[in-house]
């Protein structure tokens, strides 16, 4: 007994046909969308302040006129977490669309997730329900079923714990629902999106995958014949890596052990993942907190031809005086200017000023005044890329945890009928697993030097104020000198933004993968926006440009 589960949605904004395609493309029994992030929270959150009505995923809405009537004719159940903030509000939504368009669905919300009363401050303020609320709903006969801040594997584990009769502790077969749903959170990166060796495919437009789950936990990862992209076990692999940090991948239903998974390649484009166990889930759920941490300000003056240096310096100096009283300031010279250039722009360097405090007036007018006063009177060929606006409020996320029972999880029917989640049945603490052994190191031989990324891809992602970084290697004798060569020490050389941070490395032999931890890269988090790239998308892709002596052997 096989259940289809697909994903036609990994963030709010994603490919907006993607819902028709997999109701279209191929066999489904379950399709599901994945719309949150900690960003999208915040995003909500300011939506309902404008509008208490408002808080979900409007796309949704949109994708749903176009397509619930397919999905009802072809049976195809659907499960999102597109309500976000006010999932009571969407299924209602939904309801309306299906009485207008005069479709018969059923469609019922997840609920409990809310805890921005019992935070006060906070914007917005949820714990990440699992997936029994979920399978409630399902086990009752509905056919869409809409949910707030579930975690994102739950939109699988729920669907299949209603189709096989699974138990809330059936940890290994519910540890691999968790590892399916992690490959299908994120669409098309499992498909051959983001993808580090993206040329050994067509990646122009990368279907949406989908999961052949079986009764004991095991699936097969795919996607519909004829779309593009492909699917191979450096896909999954990448995105088993991606925003995950240790072996134990704690969630509210039960802990997967990542360094249990199994990969084969099973046939074109399918990918067998086997072998996963699984524990109790930890004592606690975590919730993301949201708050706005004040307003954000930015301005990059073009620096062009000689003297870089030296004209940052003047203009750093000439606005000192308006900043003084600015609650952060921080100045970056990034130095993409070469010698004797051939374009101006290649001739320029950019000096980035962003600056941040509670008063909207310090980082506004103040700054947009001084800097445009600076116009004829700084550097030689003073001009910036945008004038400075006004300031905007930027964002703070921070998680907390709360015990299982403080949270009044339940599955609210379409018939109104409100069926209470219990908290877990068994927890474990959540401790590190000791360090696996490492496999024998290569033999002394030539090196050359040589960029990381010839013999091992990345993938990175953020988690709260932290990032990750995870690398692997396609090769077993790759993986004998990743595993030795590239240590905590090394990647901080590598990438000097870390060196004065914890830097943390976990190792998975069985995907030939190390996973880093940087914490405190990211400050308070992506909508905070404290570095050039907030959400370390392209961590991973800086760390495989970087050169380091690499056996001639392998390249």
């Amino acid at each position: 007994m096989t259940l289809r589960i697909g994903n036609a949605s990994g963030f709010y904004g994603d490919r907006f046909d993607a819902m028709r395609e997999m109701l279209t493309g191929g066999e489904l029994d379950v399709l599901t969308g994945d719309y949150l992030a900690e960003l999208t929270m915040l995003i909500l959150g300011r939506d309902r302040l404008k509008d208490p009505d408002a808080g979900y995923a409007r796309t949704f809405l949109r994708q749903s006129e176009e397509c619930l009537g397919l999905a009802h004719e072809r049976g195809v159940r659907i499960v999102t977490n597109a309500g976000g903030l006010n999932p009571a509000g969407l299924a209602d939504a939904v309801r309306r669309l299906a009485d207008r368009l005069g479709i018969p669905v059923r469609v019922a919300h997840v609920a409990g997730d809310d805890l921005t009363a019992a935070h006060p401050g906070s914007l917005a303020a949820h714990a990440y329900l699992g997936g029994f609320g979920i399978t409630e709903c399902l086990r009752a006969g509905v056919d869409v079923v809409v949910t707030g801040r579930v975690t994102d594997a739950a939109l699988v584990t729920g669907p299949a714990a209603a189709h096989f009769g699974w138990s809330e502790t059936e940890y290994d077969r519910l540890a691999g629902a968790v590892v399916a749903g992690h490959v299908l959170e994120c669409g098309a990166q499992a498909t051959g999106g983001n993808y580090a060796f993206f040329r050994d495919g067509d990646a122009r437009r990368p279907g949406f995958p989908l999961a052949e789950l079986h009764e004991d936990g095991s699936c097969v990862i795919t996607k519909h014949p004829g779309t593009g992209g492909f699917v191979d076990v450096g896909t999954v692999t990448a995105q088993l890596l991606y925003e995950t940090a240790g072996a134990r991948y704690a969630g509210p239903d039960v802990t997967a052990r990542l360094d249990t998974i199994r990969l084969s390649q099973d046939g074109p484009d399918r990918v067998r993942i086997e072998g996963v166990c699984g524990e109790a889930p930890p004592p606690t759920l975590k919730v993301g907190l949201n708050r706005l941490g004040g307003f954000r300000n930015e301005v990059v003056f073009v620096l062009t031809g000689l003297d870089i240096e030296a004209k940052a310096a003047l203009v750093r100096e000439q606005l000192e005086p308006a900043l003084g009283k600015v609650a952060d300031v921080r100045w970056e010279l990034a130095c993409t200017d070469r010698p004797d250039a051939p374009t101006e722009e290649t001739a320029s360097a950019l000096l980035r000023l962003v600056v941040r405090d509670p008063d909207q007036g310090a980082v506004g007018r103040v700054l947009s005044g001084a800097a445009v006063e600076l116009a004829l009177a700084s550097y030689p060929g003073f001009h910036v890329l945008a004038p400075p606006g006004k300031g905007s409020p930027y964002g703070v996320f921070e998680d907390v945890y709360v015990p299982h029972g403080s949270v009044d999880h339940v599955a609210v029917l379409h018939d109104g009928r409100r069926i209470p989640v219990p908290p877990a049945h068994d927890t474990a603490v959540l401790d590190a697993v000791p360090q696996p052994s490492l496999p024998q190191p290569p033999e002394p031989g030539p090196t050359r030097r040589a960029p990381l990324g010839l013999v091992a891809g990345a993938r990175s992602g953020d988690k709260g104020g932290n990032a990750n970084v995870g690398v692997w290697a396609r090769t077993d004798d790759a993986w004998r000198w990743l595993a030795h060569e590239l240590t905590a020490d090394r990647f901080r050389e590598l990438i000097p933004e870390s060196r004065e941070l914890t830097v943390v490395r976990h190792v998975l032999p069985n995907l030939r993968a190390l996973n880093f931890v940087v914490e405190g890269i990211l400050g308070a988090g992506v909508a905070a926006q404290h570095r050039f790239d907030p959400q370390a998308k392209a961590l991973g892709e800086w760390l495989r440009s970087r050169h380091l002596e690499i056996p001639e052997a392998l390249l």
